[in-house]
């Protein structure tokens, strides 16, 4: 038996609806601008490649969790994103196999100090620092895809404190979920545990301290998280 010199740390995970059981999440990989309206709403190109970042498993907390405001930011800024969970392994997985790779979906919302990413930008830096910090993944109540099926089209929504911000449909992914998988497993190998965050439409916005944000993606579920106060 292995003898750690430290305690382990608690396992990541992501509830499933209906059960008790959880999902537990060994990477997260986001996709970036692949909604055509909000990579314009950046300036950038919709028939761009998509690419990825990447945050750390226990960024991750369940809906219903009030989120302290981050440090280092002074505009923190939320992204409502249907989430792919990762139930079979796979490398280099063609486009017509990609999804029976995909154990479920959820509602996740990617936050992002805004701030700290444009400051990146400018200096052509890593992102890191604006998208992979404490509690900046917050997920929805996974369902499983025998459930669910894999969702082509359907309203995929964001209101802070009952104002509807986001509001766009599924069909308007530029890459749907197959090629993101396929396209993931060029660089890395997936495995069971994997999340992965498909992209925000427009309207993303900023939120502060004592705001409410709701969200849900039609066929999937919702999500529900507050902001708190800095700690």
């Amino acid at each position: 038996m292995t003898e750690f010199v430290l305690p382990l740390p608690a396992t990541a995970s992501v509830a499933v609806a209906g059960s008790s059981d959880r999902f537990a999440v060994r990477r997260i990989y986001c996709v970036g601008r692949n909604y055509a309206a909000h990579a314009r709403e950046f300036g950038n190109d919709e028939r761009d490649p998509p690419f990825f970042f990447t945050k750390p498993a226990d960024a991750v907390v369940d809906s219903g969790t009030a989120i302290p405001y981050p440090p280092l930011t002074a505009n923190l800024h939320h992204e409502i994103e249907l989430v792919a969970a990762i139930g079979k392994a796979g490398f280099r997985i063609p486009r017509d196999k990609a999804l029976d790779h995909v154990w479920g979906y959820g509602v996740g919302i990617d936050l992002t100090r805004r701030d700290l990413q444009d400051e990146a930008k400018k200096a052509a830096r890593p992102w890191d620092w604006s998208k992979a910090f404490d509690r900046s993944a917050p997920c929805g109540p996974l369902v499983q895809a025998q459930e669910s099926g894999h969702p082509q089209k359907g309203r995929i929504w964001l209101a802070v404190n009952g104002k509807v911000r986001q509001d766009a449909d599924l069909a308007e992914l530029i890459w749907p979920i197959s090629d993101i998988v396929s396209i993931c497993s060029e660089a890395m190998e997936l495995e069971p545990g994997d999340l992965i965050f498909t992209g925000t439409p427009a309207g993303v916005g900023a939120v502060g301290p004592g705001d409410t944000i709701t969200g849900g993606v039609d066929g999937i579920g919702t999500i529900a998280v507050t902001i708190g106060q800095p700690k």
